[in-house]
């Protein structure tokens, strides 16, 4: 079923009154239709926002804030099982402090300075191809860091996507803090400086693709990112870079495997990827509402409705229910990379099933990337694609399961209503009569949910963004043409 998406953040109302004052208008003649033309072109007041939303926004903004390194910026991985630091997990950081200022949760001096305390470390921190002592090569950073001293952490890869979440999170902050005062003028300069020593060339170990990381011990990873997931966020920004900008033939090579992905999927027809992840972070940062690269304008669609497709199929494969998990419903759903109970198979009623811990869990016909282990993210994050479809669930998976799945942070990570066995597990706890909860919040699933909460409501990341040079150039080399590129990017 295909539905047309609206401008988020711009909600148009005609009622039968309006058409009334229009007929009344023009029988009072021209001057009166003047009159009402300029009324209705007021902005109208914003769609009543439910306050449980607007509680949860902050709850979730007040995980980044409580739990960073205020010396370094760096953000736990998880939160409160100890950890390391996750670099993606800093960017969305980074993505979160100008919003609690809109919001009123913070000042902005007070985001300028934990925003430079993150870039200040960022841009001094030591690179190098040493195993020990560093936090990055060629202008990277490894997926994991120590929280203290910013290192890399154990044997962590040199990540480009993680890396490209950080770099998203930073030219976020550089637009937004768009004043003369020192201090945003140094965050300028900053970013500045990290975006621009990202050697992206230099990661294209097998041209034009690029890796998805490198380690000192063996060299570059095996696999080449190549679309349809997350790391479209990878190629624009490569394709943006002043100084190792990627050649116009990366993004020939990352959509190369899109026929493969398309395909009709419970209903709706589109570019598919299992976890609802792929279908949200670079939305995250890129406002892709009406413009298109060349492979969607063959297909007729964008990335935004793409991904509102995403979110019908990922409701209807909960309402088949096709592994015949507990609760699944219209308005009980969400899978995506997450926590999980154990790495276990069980027999049951059901038949035989396999749980698993951290997996990047996902929808297709058959099941076999389910294990009944649903996340909030998966539904909260995906807000702006169909808010008519994610408000309801995440108002009912409140209602019923807050008390075991909502504290002081939000939604912890994920929940399973059908693992009910007595078993080791790695992560959360067991709870009677319920089932398994996650006992930590993590940082990239709490960043989305807190951006595209905002998206939805403001669209302030989006608006930001459309401001910043490397992005909308990573857009324009990439093909994509149309709505606001067309215009002045404002």
């Amino acid at each position: 079923m295909s539905r047309q998406h609206s401008s988020v953040g711009v909600p148009l109302v005609v009622t039968i009154a309006s058409v009334v004052m229009i007929l009344m208008a023009v029988a009072a003649g021209e001057a009166q239709v003047v009159k009402l033309q300029n009324a209705l072109q007021q902005p109208l007041p914003s769609p009543v926002f439910d306050p449980f939303l607007v509680e949860l926004q902050e709850r979730t903004f007040r995980f980044f804030w409580d739990t960073a390194n205020p010396e370094n910026g760096l953000i736990p991985d998880r939160y409160p099982t100890p950890s390391y630091s996750s670099i993606a997990a800093v960017g969305f950081a980074l993505t979160t402090y100008p919003i609690g200022v809109e919001r009123g949760y913070i000042t902005r001096p007070q985001a300028q300075q934990r925003v430079l305390a993150t870039l200040r470390f960022l841009a001094t921190a030591p690179q190098g191809s040493e195993a020990r002592g560093g936090t990055g090569h060629r202008g990277f950073f490894y997926h994991f860091l120590d929280m203290k001293t910013g290192e890399r952490f154990e044997d962590s890869e040199l990540s480009t996507v993680d890396t490209a979440i950080l770099l998203a999170g930073a030219l976020f902050c550089q637009s937004y803090f768009d004043g003369s005062d020192p201090e945003e003028v140094e965050i300028r300069s900053l970013v500045d400086a990290i975006y621009r020593r990202v050697d992206w060339r230099w990661a294209q170990s097998k041209a034009p693709a690029i890796s998805l990381g490198w380690s000192p011990e063996e060299g570059f990873l095996k696999y080449d990112w190549r679309g349809y997931n997350e790391a479209m966020l990878v190629y624009l920004l490569a394709l943006g870079s002043p100084t190792f900008p990627v050649g116009l033939d990366a993004w020939v090579e990352w959509t190369s495997t899109y026929d493969k992905q398309w395909g009709t999927f419970f209903g709706q027809e589109f570019l598919s990827f299992p976890p609802l992840f792929g279908h949200q972070y670079t939305h995250v940062w890129t406002d892709l509402r009406d413009i298109r690269d060349p492979y969607m304008k063959r297909r007729g669609l964008d990335y935004f409705e793409n991904s509102r497709r995403a979110v019908y199929a990922q409701q209807a494969y909960a309402v088949a229910n096709p592994r015949r998990c507990r609760d699944y419903s219209a308005t009980i759903w969400g899978i995506t990379a997450s926590d999980g109970p154990a790495d276990v198979e069980i027999e049951d009623a059901s038949g035989r099933r396999r749980f698993r811990t951290y997996a990047a869990r996902g929808i297709d016909h058959t099941g076999k990337h389910d294990d009944c282990t649903l996340a909030p993210t998966a539904v909260v994050a995906s807000m702006p694609f169909a808010p008519e479809l994610v408000i309801p669930a995440t108002l009912e998976m409140h209602r019923r399961f807050g008390q075991h799945i909502y504290s002081k942070y939000g939604f912890l990570d994920a929940f399973n209503r059908t693992f009910t066995f007595d078993v080791p597990l790695r992560h959360g706890r067991r709870v009677p009569d319920f089932g398994w909860v996650a006992g930590d919040y993590l940082g990239i699933d709490q960043g989305a949910i807190l951006a595209m909460i905002e998206n939805y409501r403001s669209a302030l990341v989006w608006r930001v963004m459309r401001k910043n040079p490397y992005l909308r150039r990573g857009l324009e080399q990439a093909g994509f043409s149309g709505g606001w590129l067309t215009g002045r990017g404002q």
